[in-house]
C-alpha cells in the first residue's frame, strides 16, 4: 500500500513537471510568434548569371540581421527578412520590389547589383518614398534621396584605379568589359585618365553578360600586346575570362589584368589559382588587418563554414544593414519617413575601416584599395589611400548636365 502511494505520488510530481515544462514552451512560442515583427526585403540574383557573385551578399546581411535580433532587434522588434531571387533579370526585380513595398510591407529594401537592376528599381522606391541600400561599386551619375550607395563612387575605385594601373603596370591600355551600362560608362571615365596620364588604348571590347566564350576576346588581345587589361567583366563571365587567359598563354607576368567586379567570392568560384598574380580594386579585401574586421571574418565563418570567403560587395551589405539598424534604432522606428530624419548622421566603424554617410550625396566616405591575388585566392593589399575620400557620384572635372549627356549616349550604344 506505502509502495503503491509513493509511486502514485511520484508519478504525480512527474506529470506536474511535465505539464510545467510544456506551459513554458507553450508561452515561448505564443510570445515568440505574437511578438511584432519588422519586415525587411532582400532582392538579389539567386540564379542566372550574376548569382556567384550576388547569392553571398544575402549571407552576409542575414548574419547582420541575426546579430541585431540576438540583442533585441529594433526597440524589441525582431527583423524577418524576406528574401526574393532576381533571377539576374532587372525588370523581374523591379517588380518584386513593388510586391515587397505594397503586398507585404516591408520597411526598406536591400539589393540589386548590376545598374540596370538598381536602374529599375529606383523609381519603384521613389515612387513609393521607399528605402533601397544599393551595396556595389558603380559607375556613378546618379543620387536618389531613396537610395543609399554603400558601394563605391567612380572616384573611390575606378579613378584611383586606373591612376595606379598607369603608373605601375603600364600606358598600354586594354579594356575588357560586360556589355551594360557600369562597364560603358567605367570606360569613359578611364578614357579621361588615359588622356591625362599620358595612356593609350590599345583595344575595347564589351561582351554580353553572362558570356562564357572568350576566343575572340583572347585573341584581339594577343593581337594588340597591351601593358594592362582593365577588366569590366562581371559575374561568371569572369572564370570562362581568367580561365582563357591562361589557355593562351598569357597571365599575369605577361600582361597583368586590373579588376574592377571581380573579388574572392569570383577566385572562389575559380576553383584554381589561375588569376594569381593579377590585381583588383575595391575597397574592402578580406585580409584588411584590424579588429573590427577579424571580428567579421570570424562571425561569418562560424555562420556558414571556415571554407567561405568575404568580398568588398558582401561587407557593403553588412555595412549597410548596420547603419540601417542604428538610424532606425535613434529613430524609434523602422518606417522609411522616419528612418530618413536619421539615416544621413550615421557613422559606423565597420570591417572596412571608418565609414560614413555622406548628407551631399548619400553614399559613403570609402579608402579604396588595390590587392594583389594569391595562391590562395586572398589579396595581398599593395597600395591605400591612406584615409576615407569624400565621394563624388559626378566627378568634378565635368559639369553634372554633361556627365549626364554621356550616360545618355553609353546608355543609347547598349544592345
Amino acid at each position: 500500500m506505502q509502495k503503491q502511494y509513493f509511486l502514485t505520488n511520484r508519478l504525480a510530481i512527474v506529470i506536474s513537471i511535465a505539464l510545467f515544462l510544456l506551459c513554458i514552451v507553450l508561452l515561448y512560442l505564443y510570445y515568440s510568434h505574437s511578438r511584432p515583427s519588422i519586415k525587411i526585403g532582400i532582392l538579389h540574383s539567386l540564379s542566372g548569371t550574376m548569382a556567384v557573385s550576388e547569392s553571398p551578399l544575402v549571407d552576409a546581411l542575414q548574419l547582420a540581421i541575426e546579430e541585431a535580433n540576438a540583442t533585441d532587434g529594433i526597440n524589441g522588434q525582431l527583423i524577418e527578412a524576406l528574401v526574393v531571387d532576381c533571377r539576374s533579370d532587372a525588370g523581374y526585380c523591379a517588380e518584386q520590389a513593388e510586391r515587397l513595398i505594397t503586398e507585404e510591407k516591408v520597411s526598406v529594401l536591400f539589393g540589386c547589383w548590376t545598374s540596370s537592376c538598381r536602374k529599375a528599381v529606383k523609381p519603384v522606391v521613389e515612387k513609393h518614398q521607399h528605402l533601397l541600400f544599393y551595396p556595389v561599386q558603380y559607375e556613378g551619375m546618379e543620387q536618389s534621396a531613396n537610395i543609399i550607395y554603400t558601394g563605391a563612387a567612380p572616384n573611390q575605385q575606378i579613378i584611383p584605379g586606373a591612376r595606379w594601373a598607369l603608373e605601375k603596370l603600364g600606358k598600354r591600355v586594354y579594356l575588357a568589359g560586360s556589355d551594360y551600362v557600369f562597364p560603358r560608362m567605367a570606360n569613359i571615365i578611364i578614357k579621361d585618365v588615359l588622356k591625362a596620364g599620358g595612356g593609350v588604348l590599345a583595344g575595347e571590347r564589351y561582351l554580353p553578360l553572362g558570356a562564357d566564350s572568350m576566343d575572340a576576346l583572347v585573341a584581339d588581345i594577343g593581337r594588340q600586346r597591351p601593358d594592362v587589361i582593365l577588366n569590366t567583366l562581371n559575374g561568371d563571365s569572369n572564370v570562362a575570362f581568367f580561365n582563357a587567359l591562361e589557355k593562351a598563354g598569357s597571365g599575369a607576368a605577361e600582361i597583368p589584368v586590373l579588376s574592377f567586379s571581380m573579388a574572392e567570392v569570383e577566385l572562389a568560384g575559380m576553383g584554381k589559382p589561375v588569376a594569381a598574380g593579377h590585381y583588383a580594386v575595391w575597397n574592402y579585401f578580406q585580409s584588411i588587418v584590424s579588429p573590427q574586421n577579424q571580428v567579421f571574418v570570424g562571425n561569418f565563418r562560424k555562420r556558414y563554414g571556415m571554407h567561405r570567403v568575404l568580398d568588398d560587395p558582401m561587407e557593403a551589405s553588412y555595412t549597410g544593414m548596420k547603419l540601417w539598424l542604428q538610424a532606425a534604432r535613434e529613430a524609434g522606428s523602422a518606417a522609411p519617413v522616419d528612418v530618413q530624419r536619421t539615416i544621413l548622421r550615421q557613422t559606423l566603424n565597420a570591417p572596412v575601416g571608418m565609414v560614413a554617410i555622406d548628407a551631399d550625396s548619400r553614399h559613403l566616405w570609402k579608402t579604396p584599395r588595390i590587392g594583389k591575388i594569391g595562391q590562395d585566392g586572398q589579396f595581398d593589399i599593395v597600395w591605400d589611400a591612406g584615409s576615407a575620400m569624400e565621394p563624388a557620384p559626378f566627378p568634378g572635372y565635368r559639369f553634372r548636365d554633361e556627365w549626364l549627356r554621356l550616360l545618355a549616349q553609353a546608355e543609347r550604344s547598349l544592345p
